[in-house]
């Protein structure tokens, strides 16, 4: 039985566990179903299956008076799989997949499945932490994954097989992800992965981000359970999961959400501002509350159900920006105002993240925004959008920009290094280097290295040196930490091969190694969002294609950081710091374990009282080639003697 306050939450948009009434919901004790479906302008909705040969018939659901919402119980037992028969007002009855379904079948086929999602959580110890911890206080150095292509099973391809069921077979498991990826990461030591989207969706190579069930864990690699379980297992494991969460827009495909009724219900009612055109998907109409109720659970589902760390948010800027895709003048939409802002969209997401950190305040959210709108990760009180992170899509831009050009040339190009320090405290950023920056041509992280092979591996271990040791959270793709030459192969899986070759397995002890180090220093990550976190040394060292700079932790603990962006090697060169005293260096890209050219310095620092950088105090060091060096102060022993 449906109550008046949850159908009255439902449509006043406030409705923030709609799930718990809407869509299929399966009676142990008396093996029954109750089916529930919002179709306000439906003119009759029936559960169509194998019993009555996908008809409806013997099915019917009841309208429910003045809501706009179909109810019917039926002796219909887990696993059965099922559609709504929905006839509109006008025209012909036709199939719908169930918006709020917890499984569904896997494609090409597209019936949802009546189940229940019951999971005996272990992972109490990291949900009590989580709850407690302060995330921007906290170390975050990102796995970003798309757990189709991470690794595959080495599978012949049978004469019947079509192309679906030999991805299939090629298919890690949810569990045996959890075997593999859940270890790699522990060990490799980043704190989080995120998963591109694993919502149920149609097309492999839209890679999640065109869905059709968004209450459903994709079946192409298990079950509900079974995701719950790698959930599980990366918790027990210090491993946060960020999950990719598309409220942007979604596909067209006929089982989905397009024209549920018969009519545009969760698509915007005006055609012109519903279409997404370059991306061949509809928008949501967030002004419409039924639709708020339905985005907003689903956002807490995923946090609460799966017990998910963070969601990341995609394509903010399409949602806030009336004419995100209206390039020409004839194309453009204006609000009454003259605006071209999505006033509706723009509420949305603030009442989404006032909604989350209310019922879910551990959860983090992210904004992958590529506008320059300002304060989105300002709390929502305070007029902003209420995120807690935005990637810094402009750092990505101005250091691969900079990174592609030829050491050499570098002098006129150093401003793309120290102007992200102009802004970087206007938000909290993470700085990304994410699958977006290896598809279509951008080529691989490693290849877009200027030079020969030494050189690009160098300078790849610059470029991760350049951003694990600046302000803000982390992010990078699979695959980069082995050093792929090709770009994402959205079908085949990282070439792990590569680390049976010196260079590669170098760069992966690199990556390792400094991940770890990262963890270790509180420095790196402590202040990330406090200015007082971070100090130019020499920001304008453009003629030796030097940068370097102070990081500072909360108890005043100081790693001094020194990038060379140039191919020379630089003998006594001197740098200032802040207190006088014995320096070693706590870590160099350069060592031969890496696959450096070793200049290296064993020996410690000591300082002089020569003013330098506008510090009272200096040391003299070893700067290699394309490469980094971290100094830190060496502590001294407390004399014992009275």
């Amino acid at each position: 039985m449906i109550s008046d306050l949850d159908k009255f939450l439902f449509h006043q948009g406030t409705h923030y566990e709609s799930y718990s009434f809407l869509g299929a919901h399966y009676n142990a004790e008396t093996n029954t179903t109750t089916f529930t479906v919002w179709a306000p302008n439906a003119k009759n909705v029936a559960v169509a299956l194998n019993q009555n040969n996908w008809s409806g018939k013997d099915f019917d659901l009841e309208r429910i008076k003045d809501s706009g919402l179909f109810s019917g119980t039926f002796n219909i037992g887990l696993n059965t799989v099922y559609k709504y028969m929905i006839t509109p007002k006008v025209g012909q009855p036709f199939l719908k997949s169930d918006p709020y379904a917890f499984y569904a079948e896997k494609r090409p086929l597209t019936a949802s499945i009546v189940c229940n999602i019951d999971y005996k959580w272990n992972d109490n110890q990291w949900m009590d932490k989580h709850r407690k911890d302060n995330h921007l206080t906290a170390p975050m150095n990102i796995y970003e994954v798309h757990l189709g292509t991470w690794k595959k099973h080495d599978v012949e391809r049978d004469a019947m097989d079509t192309i679906d069921s030999y991805t299939d077979k090629t298919y890690f498991t949810y569990r045996e992800m959890t075997e593999s990826l859940v270890p790699y990461v522990k060990e490799m030591g980043y704190t989080h992965i995120e998963l591109m989207p694993i919502t149920e969706h149609p097309f492999d190579l839209s890679w999640g981000y065109q869905v059709t069930g968004y209450y459903a864990p994709t079946s192409r690699y298990g079950t509900p359970q079974d995701f719950k379980y790698f959930v599980d297992q990366c918790h027990q494991n210090n491993i946060g999961v960020i999950l990719d969460w598309v409220p942007a827009h979604f596909c067209k495909d006929d089982h989905g959400l397009r024209q549920f009724d018969g009519t545009p219900i969760f698509e915007h009612q005006d055609s012109y501002r519903a279409e997404k055109r370059n991306w061949g998907t509809l928008t949501f109409d967030f002004g419409r509350t039924e639709v708020q109720s339905f985005l907003i659970s689903n956002a807490l589902f995923w946090l609460n159900e799966y017990h998910i760390d963070g969601l990341r948010v995609d394509a903010v800027h399409s949602m806030t920006d009336l004419n995100f895709e209206n390039l020409e003048l004839h194309e453009k939409i204006y609000n009454e105002d003259g605006t071209g802002e999505h006033k509706e969209a723009i509420a949305f997401i603030k009442k989404l993240n006032s909604v989350i950190h209310h019922f879910a305040p551990h959860a983090i959210m992210i904004a992958e925004d590529s506008s320059d709108i300002t304060s989105i990760t300002t709390p929502v009180a305070e007029g902003g959008f209420g995120f807690d992170y935005k990637w810094d899509l402009g750092f990505m831009h101005d250091t691969l920009d900079y990174f592609e050009v030829l050491p050499e040339e570098r002098q006129m190009h150093h401003n793309h290094l120290n102007f992200p320090m102009m802004y970087r405290y206007n938000e909290q950023y993470i700085l990304p280097f994410s699958h977006d920056e290896v598809v279509h041509g951008k080529l691989s992280m490693l290849d877009k290295m200027p030079g020969d092979e030494w050189r690009k591996f160098a300078q790849y271990r610059l470029l991760y040196g350049y951003q694990l040791t600046q302000p803000g959270k982390k992010l990078n793709f699979m695959g980069s930490d082995i050093g792929m030459y090709a770009e994402w192969k959205d079908k085949e899986q990282v070439d792990w091969f590569l680390l049976d070759y010196p260079v590669h397995h170098s760069l992966h002890q690199f990556i390792k190694a400094f991940n770890k180090l990262y963890l270790r220093e509180k420095a790196l990550f402590e202040l990330d969002y406090d200015q007082t976190g971070f100090k130019w040394i020499d920001a304008d060292n453009n003629h030796q294609r030097i940068l370097s700079y102070i990081r500072r932790a909360a108890d005043g603990t100081e790693l001094v950081i020194v990038l060379n962006f140039s191919p020379e090697v630089y003998y006594d060169f001197k740098v200032g710091v802040s207190t006088p005293g014995k320096y070693r260096e706590l870590f160099n890209s350069d060592k031969s374990i890496y696959g450096g050219s070793n200049q290296v310095i064993k020996s410690y620092l000591f300082s002089e009282p020569s003013s330098m950088h506008g510090l009272e105090h200096s040391i003299k060091g070893k700067i290699p080639p394309l490469g980094f060096v971290i100094y830190k102060k060496v502590k001294e022993r407390k004399s014992t003697n009275k």
